[in-house]
Order: structure tokens, then C-alpha cells, then sequence
């Protein structure tokens, strides 16, 4: 466990931040691994199908993972004021609650999925398989709700280490099922779908039994376990502008993905392999945004408010050495990336995804810059100004890329984010510091 209210803010940033890059690596390269059997054993349209049907639920996981961070924070305000009973009857308000929110989301989910993928314009060649996958992928969604509420648990006390332990294990055993129920037993996209319910299951269960013997600031008895109504609503005045904050980007995402669709399945399989990449390359900046957050919580909790200040400086100057790394990196590997997450012979298909991630790696630092400043007022408790940046940045690029896009091709898209990107840099930083200046940040 991490106290981030002593030492090197700059040391622990780092410290927290490696662990959860590693974690997310390991998700994505699953995510890759996933889109490159899908598309090598069962072709254009069961990719497309896959693709297409990823930010529905990103929205359902996303939204729902607001009640997540918003208990990280005020674990992390505990731990910061070191309030031990107040962080075990946060952690089990926040599981209670969570259990029973998922389950009506999955449910709401399932009935809606079919309509959900038709919103989005989805080809009808990708259709059906489509809906199977979303959903099979639906059953996970419970699991993997709670694993999020368990992980962030554990992040609020400053541990990043531990849910990568179990996320490796869920990735690992993810690949393998995928080649077994997609490569060998030909299931299909149901086959990649339950090979995710089965390795999310297993990380969840896995966490919850580590957190019961291992972690006593988050070992509750069943007497304890009950939903504090005063913690509870706290918890939801984050939660809920969190799970809006959270679920704005892929909303602006299906609607982005509409209008990919307009274009054929080649531009949704080009533009789709290039935002795989651009995940890749994302994770280091979320990350530190996430330790930010951490830190600023934890500093606010025991009244350092000069260190809470310094959690975004030190945050700022790690997200602007990294983005030369990471450009230089993606025009590097650009060509054999985007080759090896497409189906053999698709040179005209490929030659579009190097084109536009090779764009929007010039763009990079836009979200490093972003990351950190969000992160800062996520730990400030202030989830107003996050949403309303989020909303901002979400719509100016969502806008932008019905014009730009059918002009440009998916290309535009990169200029669009690059356009919501500034614009919400410009709008927060004025905030942040006029409020820091007239002491209202600290009220």
C-alpha cells in the first residue's frame, strides 16, 4: 500500500502509474490478440462484427464503473485521513450497491442489444453476429463490474500492484480459450465472447478472495456488510457524474462509429485496427492520470494541500516526456501493426489504418495533457468540471466528425479528436487556474 502524503510525489507517481500500464497492456494486447484470431480464423465481417459492437458495451462498462472511482476517491480520502472503519464501510457499500446496479444494467443491456446495434447503423452482413456477441459479452459484464469495484478498491489505497496479478491471470487464460473455442472448436464470435465471461469470472472471483485474507482495511465481517446510506450517497454524487464523465467518450464513440459505418466495412476495419493501436498508446497517460488522482486525494484527505497542487506538475512533466517516445515508437511499427490486426491480403484496408494512425500520433500529447488536469479534479472531488470537459471535448469532436469524415475519410476523425482535445484543454487550465487563484479550489 502506497502513502502518497509522504516522500517523492514524483516517486510515487511513477511507482503507481507502472503497475497500472502494465495491467492495461495486458488487457489490450489481449484485446489485439482477440481481433487478430477473429480476423485471421473467421474473416472480414466476423471482425467488423466484433469491432462494431465493442463500444456498446464499453458504454455499459464505462458508465457503470463511475460507482468504481467514485468509491476509489473517497477510499482514498479515508486512507489519506486514515479512517479505517470509514474505508471498509465505504468498500462495502460500494460492493452491495454495485452488485445490484450491474445486474439491472446487464438486464437492460440484454433486451436492448439488438435495437442498441441497429442505433449505430451496423451492416446487416455483420449483423447477427454482431447481437451474439454483444449478448454473450453482456453475461461478463457482471463480472466484470465487480472486479472494477474490487481494483479500485485496492487503488484507493494506493496498491496498482495487485489487480495486474489478476488481470494477467484473466488475459493469459482469455488467449487460451480464445484459440480453443475459436481456432480449434469453431464457435464463432460466441466462441471469443464466452472465452471472456469465463476469464473475467476468474478474476473477480480471484480478487475477492485475495482482499478477504490479505487486506484487513478491506476485510469486512457479514454484520459489517451493509449499505451505509450516508456513504452511499457521497458515493453517488461522484459516481453518477463519474459514470456520465465515463460514459460521454463512447457515447460520442457509437455515434462516431455510425458514421464509420457509412463507409463500408473496410473503413470500420481500418479505423478500428488504428484505435487499437491508439489505445496502446493512450495507456501510459491514463495511468498517470490515475495516480494524480490517487495522490491528490490521498493529500486532500490529510489537509496537504500544497502536495495536492504538486500531483499535477509532477503528473504534467512525466505525460510530456513520454509523448516523443511514443511517437517516435508508432511511426515506427505503424506498418506492421495495423498489417498484423487485419485479415491476409487486405493491402487496401491496411494502407487507410497506417494513414490515419500515422495522423494521430502527431496528436498524442493532447490527452496526456488532458489526463493529468482531469485526474487532478477527480481527486479534488470536483466531477462537475470533469464531466463538463469530457462533454465538451466528446461533442466538438462528435460534431466535427459528421462533416469532416465523409470528406476526408477516417482521417477526419483524427482531426476532430485533435479539435475536442484542445478545446477542452483551453476551457479546464482557464478554470484551474483562476480558481486556484481566487482560493475557490480549496473550498
Amino acid at each position: 500500500m502506497q502513502d502518497m502524503t509522504k516522500g517523492s510525489i514524483l516517486r510515487h507517481l511513477v511507482r503507481y502509474a507502472i503497475p497500472m500500464i502494465l495491467g492495461n497492456l495486458l488487457q489490450l494486447t489481449y484485446n489485439a490478440v482477440d481481433s487478430i484470431i477473429i480476423g485471421k480464423f473467421l474473416g472480414e465481417n466476423a471482425l467488423a462484427a466484433v469491432s462494431t459492437s465493442d463500444p456498446i458495451f464499453t458504454i455499459l462498462v464505462l458508465g457503470a464503473s463511475g460507482i468504481s472511482l467514485g468509491a476509489s476517491v473517497m477510499i482514498s480520502k479515508f486512507r489519506g485521513a486514515r479512517e479505517d472503519e470509514k474505508v471498509r464501510q465505504e468498500f462495502a457499500t460500494a460492493l452491495i450497491f454495485g452488485f445490484w446496479f450491474s445486474l439491472g444494467v446487464f438486464l437492460l443491456g440484454l433486451a436492448l442489444s439488438t435495437q442498441m446495434l441497429r442505433w449505430i447503423q451496423t451492416p446487416e452482413a455483420a449483423m447477427a453476429q454482431a447481437s451474439t456477441y454483444l449478448r454473450f459479452s453482456l453475461v461478463g459484464f457482471l463480472f466484470t463490474f465487480q472486479y472494477n469495484v474490487l481494483a479500485s478498491s485496492l487503488r484507493g489505497l494506493g496498491d496498482s500492484k495487485t489487480p495486474v496479478y489478476f488481470l494477467g491471470i484473466s488475459c493469459g487464460l482469455n488467449i487460451l480459450l480464445d484459440v480453443l473455442l475459436v481456432a480449434i472448436i469453431p464457435l464463432g464470435v460466441a466462441g471469443a465472447a464466452i472465452a471472456t465471461v469465463i476469464s473475467q469470472a476468474v478474476s473477480a472471483i480471484g480478487c475477492m478472495g485475495y482482499i478477504r485474507r490479505r487486506i484487513p482495511q478491506l476485510s469486512v465481517t457479514k454484520e459489517q456488510l451493509h449499505v451505509n446510506s450516508a456513504l452511499l450517497r457521497e458515493t453517488l454524487q461522484i459516481g453518477f457524474l463519474t459514470a456520465l464523465q465515463q460514459a460521454a467518450q463512447p457515447i460520442g464513440k457509437v455515434c462516431i462509429q455510425g458514421v464509420i459505418n457509412t463507409q463500408g466495412i473496410a473503413a470500420m476495419d481500418a479505423f478500428n485496427a488504428g484505435c487499437k493501436i491508439e489505445d496502446f498508446a493512450r495507456i501510459p497517460t491514463q495511468s498517470i492520470g490515475n495516480g494524480i488522482m490517487t495522490c491528490t486525494a490521498q493529500n486532500r484527505g490529510a489537509g496537504q494541500r500544497d502536495r495536492m497542487f504538486q500531483s499535477l506538475t509532477k503528473g504534467l512533466l512525466l505525460a510530456f516526456a513520454y509523448f516523443p517516445l511514443i511517437f517516435l515508437l508508432t511511426q515506427l511499427i505503424k506498418k506492421p501493426a495495423i498489417a498484423l490486426l487485419l485479415p491476409d491480403g487486405a493491402a487496401e484496408i491496411a494502407a487507410a489504418g497506417v494513414s490515419y494512425i500515422g495522423l494521430k500520433a502527431y496528436f498524442f500529447l493532447m490527452p496526456g495533457i488532458t489526463n493529468a488536469i482531469q485526474g487532478h479534479f477527480r481527486g479534488l472531488g470536483m466531477m462537475k468540471v470533469v464531466l463538463f470537459g469530457t462533454v465538451l471535448q466528446t461533442t466538438i469532436r462528435t460534431v466535427c466528425v459528421f462533416f469532416w469524415v465523409p470528406k476526408m475519410g477516417i482521417n477526419g476523425e483524427a482531426w476532430a479528436c485533435f479539435t475536442g482535445w484542445a478545446c477542452m484543454a483551453v476551457v479546464e487550465y482557464s478554470l484551474y487556474f483562476y480558481w486556484k487563484s481566487t482560493g475557490k479550489i480549496l473550498k
